[in-house]
């Protein structure tokens, strides 16, 4: 049932301030976004690097903040999408979008550390805008690859510092020193404090980082549509990721 644009608004306005700027029957929810029409402009960007078709797939959205992304997986067919935060906020103003959209959806509140929690694999996961305000990226990336990715990761983080990406050697000798100082070196950047007023930013990483971290857990990178995007397949054999123990020290 199409909802009155007055209603629209008045809700609108009642569940601000928003992140995502989407438009729910015209009524745009964050006109004056720093980043202007976001997330769209970047699902622009990447939408051709994803299946058009996504008849019978299963989606879930970690973070999936007012349910830009949900939404658009919907759109594409899929059977099933779930999106999970932890913000009542966020899942408040989805729930609200996706009724304005049409578009059933699930919501729920879960971290990503809980993600094992679900029970069952997701053909589509969507992890984007979520690692650099976890005080554990890690885990999470371990977590989601042990638990709940079956097959597609879609992964987008927030980069500083060098978009180089080097070839990387196996093993260094301890006495080389000079590897560190090297920009495009992976570099994941601590912010102790705030970073864009925004205290939930923990950790940023340099593009090269990036994709080790994404490939330390198990993924393989298959396509990188856009400077922060990368879509991801499930590799045949994660060599390191056990998220309780790590096993990296105990290889030949």
């Amino acid at each position: 049932m199409t909802l009155p644009i007055a209603e629209i608004r008045e809700k609108v306005q009642a569940l601000g301030p928003w992140f995502h700027n989407l438009d729910l029957g015209g009524v745009r929810t964050a006109p004056e976004h720093f980043l202007g029409d976001y997330p769209n402009i970047k699902w622009q960007k990447i939408a051709g690097a994803i299946p058009a078709d996504l008849t019978g797939k299963t989606v879930l959205d970690i973070g999936c903040n007012a349910g830009f992304y949900s939404i658009e997986m919907k759109k594409r067919g899929a059977s099933r999408v779930l999106g999970i935060d932890f913000d009542d906020v966020y899942l408040n103003q989805a729930r609200f979008a996706a009724e304005v959209a049409e578009a059933d959806i699930e919501f729920q509140k879960m971290s990503v550390y809980d993600v094992g929690a679900l029970g069952e694999k997701f053909d589509v996961v969507i992890f984007m805008g979520v690692l650099y305000h976890l005080r554990h990226p890690l885990l999470a990336l371990d977590l989601i690859r042990e638990h709940v990715s079956k097959d597609v990761m879609i992964f987008q983080s927030m980069q500083r510092g060098s978009r180089d990406v080097p070839e990387i050697a196996e093993n260094y000798p301890f006495s080389d020193y000079a590897l560190f100082d090297d920009p495009a070196f992976p570099k994941l950047h601590f912010i102790e404090h705030r970073y864009a007023d925004d205290p939930t930013n923990w950790w940023v990483p340099n593009s090269a980082c990036a994709e080790a971290m994404l490939r330390s857990s198990g993924f393989e990178i298959t396509a990188h549509p856009e400077a922060e995007v990368y879509i991801c397949r499930v590799a045949s054999q994660s060599p390191h990721a056990f998220p309780i123990y790590p096993n990296k020290g105990a290889q030949a």
